[in-house]
C-alpha cells in the first residue's frame, strides 16, 4: 500500500488571514489570475455567513518550489487549490485589490444588508440605499468599532430593531472565526505530482480549460525550461495590457535576466490596446503557427510527451515540442511581428478596440501573419491575405461556432494548400452574389449597437476617409478615435411616441457617427422635417445642422452614410422600408470595401 500522502486539518479563517499577513502562505506558478465574478464573490461571502460548506483548501510544504512572485518557496505553506476563495477573502473583507483574467487591477465590493441578511455586490443603487452597509470590509477593517458602526446605521434605518442589528453585525464579524478544512500535501511529493493534483481537483468552481492545463504542465516542467515559459506567456500578457506594471515584473530577477523577458521588453513603451491578448489567445496562435494544429489539447499531449501514431508516451516527443512551443511564442512576441500585424488590422479600417467582437478571428489572422512570414512570401501579399482573412471571418463569422474544429481545419488546410488558394476557394464558396445582396442584408436586421456588421461597415467608412455625418472636417476615422456620437437617422424618441420597441427602433441601419454637438442640433425632429431643412441657414449664416454649407458636399456625405434619396420625405409609416433599402446599400458599401482590401 503507497504512504499516505496528505493529512486533513481545520483552521480558522482569522488564522488563514494571518499566514497571508505573515507571509506563510504562497502561490505556485501552476495557479492561475483571478478569474471568479464579482457575483462569485458575493455567493462565497454569503456561504461564509450562513455556515455552508466553501471546500477544502490544499497546501503543500515544500522547499525550492517556484512561486508567481519569481521567488522559490522557503518552507512556507504553498497553495495548491484555493486561491480564488483566497484572494476573495482578502478583497471582500480586507478591501484588497484584485488583478482579474484581464490583467487588470480593480476592487470586488461587497455589501451588507443586516436587516434582510443578504447580500450584493456594491453599486450605486445599494450605495445610496442606508439600509445597506456599502463595503463589508469596513467591518472587518482594523480598530473597527461595531457599536459606533451599529448606532450608525441604526441612526440612519431608525425603523430597525438595534439589537437585531447588532447581533447580525456581529454574526457578520464573527466569520473570522468560522473554519476552513485544509489538506495538507506531504512535502516529499514531486512537482509533477502535485500539479496532477492540482487538475484534477479544479472540476469544481471555474473549471479548468485546456488552456489551464498547458499552463499548469509548462509550470511543473523545470526540465525544459518550461516555468520560465510560462511565466513569459502570463508576463506578456499583462505588459500588453499594463505596461506600467514593467518596474514590477523586472524585479523578478531570475526572468528578467532570460531571454524571454528581453523579447517583450519593448511592452514597457506599448500605448495600444487594440489587441489585449488573453494567456488562451497567445497559446492558441503560438501553438497553431509552430505546430499547424489547433486543439489546444493537442498542445497539451505534446508537452506531455504523446506520440499520436503509437499513442504512447515518449519523453523525446516532450523536449521537442517544450522547444518547438518555446519557439512559437518568441515569434509571437518579436516586436516587428506584434506590431506590423496590429498595422495590418489598422489598415483595414479597425482603429480601436471596440471594433473587434471576435477575439479568435484576430487570434487567426495572427496565425496567417506569423505562417506567411515564416515562408517568407512578398510582404506586400501577406498584408493582403491577413486583411482579407480577418474581413471574411468577421463577415462570416468564422469563428463563432466550433472554434478548435474550425481554426485546426483551416491551418491544415493552409498548410496543405497554400493561403491564396484557401482564401480563394472560402471566397468562392461563401460570398457568392447571394451573399452580399440578400444574406448580408438580412443578417444587418439587428438591434445590437456592437454588431460586427456596423463596426464593419464602420472600418468600410474609415478605409474611404468618409467624414462624419453632416460633419465637413472631421473624419469617421477621427470620430471613433476621439468623442463621437452613434445618431438615429429616424430619432430614438420620436419612435418612441409612435409605439415602436427597442429592438425596432435600434436598429443598426437607423446608425451614422456624428459629433456630438450636431446630434444635440438635431434633437427629436423627425426626418422628413430636419432633412428638408438641411440646406437652410441660420440667421448667422451657419447651417441649421451640422457644418457642411455646400449643396455637392452635402450629397456627397449623404452617400458616403449610404443613406437612400428622399430622405425629406420620410415618415415613420416609412420606416421598415428605409431599413430595408439603407441595408442593401450598406452591404453594397462593405462589398466594395472588401474588394479593395
Amino acid at each position: 500500500m503507497s504512504a499516505q500522502q496528505y493529512t486533513v486539518n481545520d483552521y480558522t479563517l482569522e488564522t488563514l488571514l494571518n499566514w497571508i499577513k505573515n507571509d506563510d502562505i504562497a502561490i505556485p506558478e501552476i495557479q492561475r489570475p483571478f478569474v471568479w465574478k464579482p457575483i462569485k464573490v458575493r455567493d462565497f461571502i454569503d456561504s461564509l455567513y450562513f455556515g455552508y460548506p466553501v471546500g477544502y483548501l490544499i497546501t503543500w510544504r515544500a522547499p525550492d518550489v517556484r512561486l508567481r512572485n519569481g521567488g522559490r518557496s522557503e518552507g512556507e505553506r504553498i497553495l495548491i487549490d484555493g486561491q480564488q476563495r483566497v484572494i476573495a477573502i482578502r478583497a471582500a473583507l480586507q478591501g484588497h485589490p484584485v488583478v482579474n483574467k484581464n490583467y487588470r487591477m480593480t476592487r470586488i465590493i461587497i455589501a451588507f444588508n443586516p436587516r434582510e441578511e443578504r447580500f450584493a455586490v456594491a453599486d450605486a443603487a445599494n450605495r445610496k440605499n442606508p439600509e445597506w452597509v456599502h463595503d463589508i470590509a469596513t467591518v472587518f477593517a482594523p480598530g473597527a468599532r461595531m457599536r459606533l458602526l451599529v448606532d450608525e446605521y441604526c441612526e440612519l434605518n431608525q425603523h430597525v430593531d438595534k439589537y437585531e442589528i447588532d447581533e447580525r453585525m456581529e454574526r457578520l464579524k464573527d466569520i473570522l472565526h468560522n473554519t476552513l478544512g485544509f489538506i495538507e500535501l506531504a512535502p516529499g511529493l514531486s512537482m509533477e505530482t502535485v500539479a496532477e493534483i492540482f487538475v484534477r481537483i479544479n472540476s469544481k468552481g471555474v473549471s479548468l480549460n485546456e488552456a489551464d492545463f498547458a499552463m499548469s504542465k509548462m509550470a511543473a516542467t523545470e526540465q525544459y525550461d518550461g516555468h520560465r515559459l510560462r511565466k513569459c506567456i502570463d508576463y506578456f500578457c499583462y505588459l500588453a495590457i499594463d505596461p506600467g506594471a514593467y518596474g514590477k515584473l523586472v524585479r523578478d530577477d531570475d526572468f528578467a535576466n532570460s531571454d524571454y523577458f528581453r523579447r517583450m521588453e519593448w511592452l514597457k513603451d506599448w500605448r495600444n490596446d487594440l489587441y489585449a491578448p488573453s494567456y488562451t489567445d497567445m497559446l492558441r496562435v503560438a501553438f497553431a503557427s509552430e505546430f499547424k494544429r489547433g486543439r489546444l489539447a493537442d498542445l497539451v499531449a505534446l508537452l506531455s510527451g504523446r506520440n499520436f501514431d503509437t499513442r504512447t508516451f515518449d519523453e523525446a516527443i516532450a523536449e521537442e515540442s517544450f522547444f518547438k512551443f518555446k519557439d512559437g511564442v518568441m515569434n509571437y512576441m518579436k516586436k516587428n511581428h506584434f506590431e506590423n500585424f496590429l498595422m495590418i488590422l489598422n489598415s483595414a479600417g479597425f482603429v480601436n478596440s471596440s471594433m473587434i467582437k471576435s477575439k479568435n478571428a484576430v487570434n487567426f489572422a495572427y496565425i496567417l501573419y506569423l505562417t506567411l512570414h515564416a515562408q517568407r512570401p512578398n510582404v506586400g501579399n501577406i498584408e493582403t491575405l491577413v486583411r482579407r482573412w480577418f474581413v471574411m471571418s468577421v463577415l462570416t463569422a468564422r469563428y463563432s461556432g466550433s472554434t478548435e474544429t474550425t481554426l485546426d481545419a483551416d491551418i491544415r488546410h493552409i498548410d496543405e494548400q497554400g493561403a491564396p488558394q484557401y482564401l480563394d476557394a472560402i471566397e468562392r464558396e461563401e460570398l457568392s452574389d447571394v451573399f452580399w445582396e440578400a444574406s448580408l442584408p438580412r443578417s444587418m436586421n439587428t438591434s445590437v449597437a456592437s454588431s460586427s456588421y456596423f463596426n464593419l461597415f464602420l472600418a468600410s467608412q474609415v478605409m474611404a476617409r468618409d467624414k462624419g455625418f453632416l460633419s465637413p472636417n472631421l473624419s469617421v476615422h477621427e470620430l471613433l478615435k476621439g468623442q463621437s456620437d452613434i445618431h438615429h437617422i429616424f430619432p430614438r424618441r420620436y419612435l418612441q411616441n409612435h409605439g415602436l420597441a427597442k429592438d425596432r427602433y435600434n436598429q443598426i441601419a437607423n446608425y451614422v457617427v456624428m459629433q456630438k454637438e450636431f446630434n444635440i442640433a438635431i434633437g427629436d425632429k423627425p426626418p422628413e422635417k430636419y432633412f428638408s431643412e438641411l440646406n437652410q441657414k441660420r440667421a448667422d449664416g451657419r447651417p441649421r445642422y451640422g457644418g457642411i454649407t455646400d449643396s455637392n458636399q452635402l450629397q456627397e456625405n449623404l452617400v458616403a452614410h449610404c443613406l437612400p434619396e428622399g430622405m425629406e420625405s420620410q415618415t415613420v409609416e416609412n420606416y421598415d422600408a428605409f431599413l430595408e433599402r439603407r441595408r442593401k446599400l450598406m452591404a453594397a458599401k462593405i462589398r466594395d470595401y472588401y474588394n479593395a482590401l
